[in-house]
């Protein structure tokens, strides 16, 4: 029985050697193919290299601009809000609802703003679309956009980029909104309501221009949006009123006109409606992107780690050819 064990151990251990062996063979194995083939992965890591920085070069500038901006929301505790508890079992028997003041403004400006309808009346009314999907750099010296001449002759005011149909050689609103979205960001602070509108472009003045451009006509959007609502609203609750025998109902009433005459009071003498601007956008001096010296290094990064495994595959290619 002893012996039987012994035998076990004594021929586990060569096994166990050969093992270890086998494994630094191989990383020397491993070492030896790259060695071997160094100036493959030298010749790839340069050709990636140089590939990748001429990229780098070739990318334009691209400026952000942004500012802050902080809600302008009226009391959501005095106004509606307070009719509501106070009379809204009442103004329900004249069909009238309190439930409006309940609204946030600014999540839905926010969200007008993103919206496909407002983007494309934007770029509708500052003729922006040039600007928009063929600008491809910035004259500095004469603060001037480069347009991209494959795509815009700006001395022509005319598209010439080749597509194939249904897109035609001037964009559609579809795809400027596509583009427009990719430039705009816009930001919520959580913890204090703060809000970040920004533009990324290639000129800093055209994105600081239209970020300017974006506070204002959100502004201007909402604010003749509620004096519409408000007008109407009016114009509802006098006639109600009118038909109304209930002096409970008509004093409930007249509280309403009363709150829809403040709004279009308040929308008249105020300028920044929902948003006003703590920080205002700037012209930036200093480029947002690209980061050539990542891409740089990213090529070399890859181009060496690309050139490696080819040698080891090529070399394991022919060791089993051999065998």
């Amino acid at each position: 029985m002893e012996n039987n064990l012994n035998n076990i151990i004594t021929a586990n251990e060569p096994k166990a050697a050969y093992e270890v062996a086998d494994d630094e063979i191989d990383l020397r194995e491993i070492l030896s193919a790259i060695w071997q083939g160094k100036w493959v992965i030298i010749t790839i890591t340069i050709m990636f290299s140089v590939a990748f920085t001429l990229y780098a070069i070739k990318q334009p500038n691209v400026y952000k601009s942004e500012v802050l901006l902080v809600p302008a929301e009226e009391d959501q505790k005095g106004g509606l809000g307070a009719l509501a508890g106070q009379f809204g079992g009442l103004a329900s028997l004249a069909g009238v609802s309190l439930n409006s003041g309940s609204i946030d403004k600014t999540q839905m400006a926010l969200q007008v703003l993103k919206s496909r309808k407002f983007t494309n009346d934007f770029i509708q009314k500052y003729n922006i679309l040039p600007e928009l999907m063929a600008a491809e750099g910035w004259g500095q010296e004469n603060n001037e956009v480069i347009y991209n001449q494959g795509l815009y002759l700006s001395s022509e005011n005319k598209w010439v980029r080749e597509v194939t149909p249904p897109l035609k050689s001037e964009p559609s609103m579809q795809e400027a909104y596509i583009e427009f979205s990719k430039i705009l960001n816009v930001n919520v602070n959580k913890e204090n309501g703060m809000v970040v509108i920004s533009i990324e472009h290639v000129s800093p003045s055209v994105a600081q221009r239209w970020v300017n451009w974006l506070v204002q006509d959100i502004n201007q959007t909402m604010k003749e949006r509620d004096v519409l609502e408000a007008n109407k609203s009016t114009d509802f609750l006098i006639k109600q009123i009118q038909e109304t025998k209930i002096a409970d109902i008509r004093s409930v009433l007249y509280k309403l006109v009363e709150e829809q005459t403040k709004t279009i009071m308040f929308a008249s003498v105020r300028d920044e409606y929902v948003f006003k601007t703590i920080d205002p956008a700037i012209v930036p001096e200093k480029k947002f992107k690209p980061n050539r010296a990542i891409i740089c290094i990213l090529g070399f990064i890859l181009g060496l780690l690309i050139s490696s495994v080819y040698v080891l595959i090529r070399h394991f290619i022919k060791q089993d050819s051999r065998a």
